[in-house]
């Protein structure tokens, strides 16, 4: 396959770039163009905020399938950025639909749980009702419904809580926070599973060669569609925060704040400009049935990337 991958510079695209590698010719896209390749720079571009210049990077490369590992996520910021937010994480996404569906290409997205209105308990199914409580999950959806309606021959995957060894997210917020304080407040009333950039690269790779596969023996779009990729299990943001600074603990890290000294606290003791969904969770039955895929626990990932970055710190001490 020839696969094009926007957003290569990312958490999700840097683990894409390992995940993707192995099944053909791999193209990647950062804001500034082409990244370590000998392809001409020419007017190839990766900026999502240039959807023209989107859609004509496509046509002119021709790939089997499109990536789309860029996003817009600054979730309060999109509240009074609503222009921005909406130009990288649905205009462009209608570009991509458009110059894919000339080219017979398959288009892989991601979208958010931010999608629901985060009511109820039970874990979100992908035909449940979209209801998005801020203007970052609008925009994602804005995004969903263009490729939905512009090409057939896509899939989009809702992920929740992503996080991995680089990047801005909780995971490595709460470890320096741990390293600096001797007390932490976290929210306790919001629910889903942290998933970590390499378990959705992973789960990618496999659904590209899956329908490369089946486009053999069966119609094209077969496997085509929603789908919802978190790992197994459930916690809340403290109950995260606990569990990896336990780990962080065990590894060696040089924690200051120790589990006990995490308090749980409710949404409204910690005011944000986008308000979030209490429920994350997601229904991942479609993604089992479809392509036979069983996710492992929420803790595994979290598990692995502190034992990366306990590696690396001791290595750095070890150095210096």
């Amino acid at each position: 396959m020839k696969i094009v991958l926007f957003g290569a510079q990312g958490q999700l695209g840097i683990q894409l770039s390992r995940a993707l590698a192995p099944l053909g010719t791999l193209v990647r896209l950062g804001r500034s163009g082409v990244l370590g390749t000998s392809i001409p720079q020419g007017t190839l571009c990766g900026d999502l905020t240039q959807p023209a210049a989107i859609e004509a990077t496509i046509r002119a490369l021709k790939p089997d399938a499109v990536v789309n590992a860029a996003a817009y996520t600054a979730v309060d910021k999109a509240q009074s950025d609503r222009a921005t937010a909406f130009a990288v994480n649905a205009d462009a996404c209608a570009a991509m639909a458009r110059a894919c569906a000339d080219n017979g290409a398959w288009l892989v997205h991601y979208s958010t749980d931010y999608v629901f209105d985060g009511s109820g308990t039970r874990a979100w199914r992908e035909d449940d009702a979209t209801q998005p409580v801020n203007l970052y999950g609008e925009s994602k959806l804005a995004g969903e419904a263009a490729i939905r309606a512009l090409h057939a021959r896509h899939l989009i995957l809702r992920c929740s809580w992503v996080f991995d060894t680089v990047g801005q997210n909780f995971l490595q917020s709460i470890l320096r926070a741990a390293m600096m304080r001797d007390a932490l407040r976290v929210v306790a009333d919001q629910h889903g599973a942290p998933t970590r950039a390499a378990l959705i690269a992973d789960v990618t790779a496999h659904l590209l060669r899956s329908v490369a596969v089946a486009q053999s023996t069966k119609p094209a779009d077969t496997h085509a569609g929603v789908y919802h990729l978190a790992p197994a299990g459930e916690t809340s943001w403290h109950g995260y925060a606990v569990h990896l600074v336990q780990q962080a603990m065990a590894r060696g890290l040089p924690v200051r704040c120790t589990p006990e000294h995490i308090a749980a606290i409710a949404s409204s003791d910690y005011p944000t400009p986008a308000p979030r969904p209490s429920n994350s969770r997601l229904d991942t039955a479609r993604l089992r049935e479809r392509f036979g895929l069983v996710l492992p626990p929420w803790q595994d990932g979290v598990d692995a990337v502190i034992a990366e970055l306990a590696a690396g710190w001791q290595l750095a001490r070890a150095i210096t």
